[in-house]
C-alpha cells in the first residue's frame, strides 16, 4: 500500500492540501497532512502504519525542514516542490534576502502584519495573482501561539543550511521547482540539486509555474511518478 505523507511551508496550512488529497485517496493512496499551527488550527503531527509498500513525502519549501526525524527516515521516496536545503544564498542576494527575512519578524505583531503576510502570499502564488487561490486563513486570525511559530521559522529560514535530521539517502526523490519562482532564489533550487547529486531521480521544471506548487498541473507530474515506484 502506498502511504502519503504531505507537509506545508511557512504561512501555510493543511487545507490546501485537500483537493490532492481527495484524488490520493481516490487512488487507493491514504494522504495524511501535517498541521504547523499558524493560524488557530491545533498543529498536528502523522505518522506511518505498518503496512508494506511506499512510503511517500511531499514537502513544500520549508515544511521539508519541519518534519521530525523518526518520520523522515523511513520514508522512501521524497516529492520536493519548490524546496531547498539553504534558503540565504551567499553575496549580495543572500544579503537582500536576509534583510527582507528580518523585515518580515519585525513585521509579526505588528499593524503592518496583515500587509506583510499579503506581499508574501502575492510573491508566492506569482505568476498567478492573489485572487486566483482561496484566502489564507491568517489573514483571519493568527494565535498567539501560531505567531511566535512563524516567527521561529523565519530564523529557522535563515539557518537553515544542509538536509533535515533523518535524511533517507536511499529514497528515490522527485524534485519539482518552478521557473517563475519569486520566494526561494536560483542559487537556491541549484544547490538543492548539487547536495542530492544521483539521488534525484527526475526533475521537472515548469517555465510557467511560480512558488506555489501545489496545483492540479503539478499534482499530475506527481501522481504520474508516484505510480513508477
Amino acid at each position: 500500500m502506498t502511504q502519503i505523507l504531505a507537509v506545508h511551508g511557512w504561512a501555510g496550512h493543511a487545507e490546501q492540501w485537500t483537493y490532492w488529497r481527495r484524488l490520493m485517496e481516490q487512488r487507493q493512496w491514504p494522504m495524511q497532512v501535517m498541521e504547523r499551527g499558524y493560524g488557530n488550527n491545533t498543529p498536528t503531527r502523522p505518522s506511518w502504519t505498518d503496512k508494506a509498500g511506499p512510503r511517500v513525502v511531499i514537502a513544500h519549501s520549508l515544511g521539508l525542514h519541519f518534519l521530525p526525524e523518526p518520520l523522515l527516515q523511513e520514508a522512501t521516496a521524497l516529492v520536493l516542490l519548490g524546496c531547498f536545503t539553504t534558503f540565504v544564498p551567499e553575496g549580495r542576494n543572500g544579503r537582500s534576502t536576509q534583510a527582507g527575512l528580518k523585515g518580515m519578524r519585525a513585521a509579526l505583531g505588528s499593524e503592518g502584519e496583515e500587509a506583510m503576510l499579503k506581499r508574501f502570499f502575492q510573491r508566492s502564488n506569482q505568476p498567478l495573482s492573489l485572487s486566483a487561490c482561496p484566502p489564507s486563513p491568517l489573514l483571519k486570525g493568527i494565535s498567539s501561539e501560531g505567531r511566535q511559530r512563524l516567527h521561529d521559522d523565519l530564523i529557522l529560514l535563515e539557518t537553515c543550511r544542509n538536509f533535515p535530521l533523518g535524511w533517507p539517502s536511499k529514497a528515490r526523490v522527485l524534485v519539482i521547482q518552478g521557473g517563475q519562482d519569486a520566494v526561494v532564489h536560483p542559487n537556491s533550487h541549484q544547490q538543492l540539486l548539487d547536495q542530492l547529486g544521483s539521488q534525484v531521480e527526475r526533475i521537472h521544471r515548469g517555465p510557467d509555474w511560480g512558488h506555489a506548487l501545489i496545483t492540479t498541473e503539478v499534482l499530475a507530474v506527481v501522481e504520474r511518478w508516484i505510480e513508477s515506484l
